[in-house]
């Protein structure tokens, strides 16, 4: 006759000890049944072969041959993340992973960490990181619909409207993505900022559903997870989240009560609103000529102006002879230069104006000597 599976009040006290190991930090629930499976974990000398093993506490257990301590309280930061990072503790490229940066970020006595989800190389904001692993599993489950909020910067044409319809779910490459809540902020030209909240948390989730409306995004920027925003913390820079708040939120997700006494004053609030992306100032209005800069001069121009002052000296007409200025511009008149005849070989015929004098007639013109 087989045998009955036990009743769940039949059930020994205790936990899975993947999930007593991933509470302790020493890593997530799958990283741990993977290490089981590798033989890594034993109890009490003896190699352990299943996850399914249940313990009231971690004595008597090591990994790798280390023993494992007590879980420690459940601590959560915030790490603004910049991009050219990964997301993981080791990459086989050997780029920069977020732990080369959290080692100046973080204090030396800071417990080991774990990132709650992931962040791609070229994405931006808000990371969070816990001790504790059935936090991060907790979090990271479609399930618990735990919103993230993400600021784009994409280029191409689209409406509110087609944001709008997002709010139902969309389905690409047989993928199916649930409600987004999506706005547009502002734009400028075909660059636009889009805000976009989800729950589910998938591979590439912003990206993909934006270029399935025709967008290209060119800066991805995470905001927000759950009720924590990245606030004014700088790039680069992590900090731990305290306060009652967030002990409220721990609570929530992990089942266990408020430790009474236990909860530290916030250091730094995170809790605030999206950060808006900085617009580009304005120019300084015109008040009038006195405002206005003088125009700039280059070498070149102030070399020129020289060699055009020549020219123009060059080019001006030479004053004749015995003629002399009566004007304050330097201008020549003809008020004081000799009057010629018109008997002169040569002669110009003109008048005071300048203008030329028609050809003398045959009766003013001066008689000629004898024909010979």
């Amino acid at each position: 006759m087989p045998t009955q599976p036990p009743r769940s009040d039949d059930r020994p006290e205790g936990d899975r000890i993947a999930k007593l190991l991933a509470r302790a930090g020493v890593a997530s629930r799958r990283e741990i049944e993977r290490m089981i499976a590798e033989g890594r974990v034993a109890l009490d000398g003896k190699v352990l072969d299943t996850p399914a093993t249940i313990l009231a506490s971690l004595k008597g257990v090591t990994v790798d041959g280390n023993p494992v301590a007590a879980a420690e309280a459940t601590r959560l930061f915030a790490f603004n993340k910049p991009t050219g990072l990964i997301t993981a503790e080791r990459d086989p490229a050997g780029r920069l992973t977020i732990y080369t940066a959290l080692r100046n970020a973080l204090p030396k006595d800071t417990p080991r960490l774990m990132p709650v989800g992931r962040l791609d190389l070229n994405t931006e904001g808000l990371l969070l990181l816990t001790n504790d692993g059935g936090l991060k599993r907790t979090m990271e489950l479609p399930a618990t619909k735990v919103p993230r909020t993400y600021r784009a910067r994409a280029f191409g044409v689209v409406t509110q409207s087609q944001l709008e319809d997002l709010i139902d779910g969309v389905e690409i490459d047989g993928v199916r993505y649930g409600s987004i809540n999506a706005n547009l902020e502002r734009s400028s030209g075909r660059n636009l900022w889009i805000e976009m909240t989800i729950t589910e948390g998938k591979n590439r989730e912003v990206r993909r559903v934006l270029e399935y409306l025709g967008l290209q995004v060119n800066r991805l920027i995470r905001t927000g997870y759950g009720p924590f925003n990245i606030g004014d913390l700088p790039r680069g820079q992590a900090v731990e989240l305290t306060g009652k708040p967030v002990a409220h939120f721990l609570s929530e997700m992990t089942g266990e009560p408020i430790p009474r006494g236990g909860v530290k004053k916030a250091d730094k609030v995170v809790i605030a609103a999206p950060v808006k992306a900085p617009r580009a100032p304005r120019p300084p209005a015109w008040k009038g000529p006195s405002a206005r800069p003088a125009p700039r001069q280059d070498a070149a121009a102030s070399k020129a102006a020289p060699r055009k002052e020549a020219d123009t000296a060059k080019s001006a007409p030479r004053r004749s002879p015995g003629a002399s200025p009566s004007r304050r511009d330097g201008r020549e008149t003809l008020t004081n230069a000799p009057r010629k005849g018109l008997a002169g070989a040569g002669a110009p015929r003109s008048g005071k104006d300048g203008r030329k004098r028609p050809a003398p007639t045959r009766g003013n013109t001066p008689p000629r000597g004898p024909r010979k």
